[in-house]
């Protein structure tokens, strides 16, 4: 069994690389079961995230989420990926999954945005400047071009410090200091927050903007308010978000939301000719186990393969 850091995983698959894997994931006859969820405390929470693809391959993500963990200058969400064969059972690799669950996420995220974001926007809007505000605006920007891209954090430092990094790479990224401005200004607005009250209002929104929701992974946490639901098109990676996600859970308790509209990730890539994209559309993850398989798998046979990308 081979073990593969955090660097080595960045290093082997680069956000633009996943998203054609994980398209094929999404239309696979990979098995997923719901995710088993424990809350530990009121703030902290253990998840276990298995899947297999019958004689492929079979995996288990083990994942931690220590809010708290901020205040001790460590990561919020820590995560290990045990990847086994699926003909065998034996053991391939031990994957760091905090780094696959980065780029995991933010490849979901673009493979969502190729489907459902408008065909030529030209501001993308980060909100958040966590662990995962880097790999989101590299994989929109890997199916989308833009003019501007904007960052927004509560902390009005580590925004401008996430802006720097990436400005460093010659793309156009600024720190945004009002977020109502920012939104009103986006076409394509990304969210990977904690927070447990809605940021992005529905009366911000342009009438043709796509939203990516990351963060909210309880009922209790929101990103977007009622009104983002309204008219819009969305579009989950796993039903399990309509339990999961108070972005979904409060408006379709309210009736603001049909359960029976929104649409799994799944049926939207099946599509041979899709229905034209409603005006505004809304992408939901909360994480699936068989796009953490997929990365997993594509990982592995890169490292196994010496096909090494800086």
């Amino acid at each position: 069994m081979i073990h593969i850091d955090f660097d080595e995983v960045l290093r082997l698959v680069p956000v633009a690389s996943l998203v054609e894997p994980l398209r094929q994931a999404f239309a696979s006859n990979a098995s997923s079961p719901e995710r088993a969820h424990f809350d530990l405390d009121r703030m902290r929470t253990l998840l276990l995230m298995p899947s297999w693809q019958p004689d492929v391959a079979i995996g288990v993500k083990i994942v931690t989420v220590f809010p708290d963990n901020s205040h001790r200058g460590l990561p919020s969400v820590n995560a290990a990926y045990l990847l086994l064969s699926g003909q065998s059972g034996q053991p391939q690799a031990w994957i760091d999954g905090r780094a696959l669950t980065l780029v995991r996420t933010a490849a979901v995220s673009a493979l969502a945005a190729a489907l459902l974001a408008p065909p030529k926007p030209e501001v993308l809007l980060m909100v958040g400047t966590g662990a995962l505000s880097r790999p989101l605006i590299e994989g929109h920007r890997a199916v989308r071009q833009y003019r501007s891209i904007l960052v927004w954090g509560r902390d009005a430092q580590k925004a401008i410090a996430v802006a720097g990094d990436l400005a460093a790479r010659g793309w156009p990224v600024a720190a945004a200091s009002d977020l109502e401005a920012a939104v009103r200004a986006a076409d394509v607005i990304s969210c990977a927050t904690l927070s447990e009250q809605p940021l992005i209002r529905g009366a911000w929104l342009k009438s043709h903007c796509h939203l990516d929701l990351v963060g909210s992974f309880k009922s209790s946490m929101r990103e977007a308010d009622d009104a983002c639901m309204i008219g819009a098109g969305v579009v989950v990676d796993t039903l399990a978000a309509l339990q999961d996600s108070g972005d979904l859970t409060q408006p379709v308790a309210r009736g603001v939301l049909q359960a029976g509209d929104i649409v799994l990730l799944s049926h939207r890539t099946a599509q041979q000719n899709p229905a034209p994209r409603a005006l505004k559309t809304v992408f939901k993850s909360v994480g699936v186990a068989h796009a953490d398989l997929a990365t997993a798998i594509e990982i592995h046979a890169r490292c196994v393969a010496g096909r090494w990308h800086p």
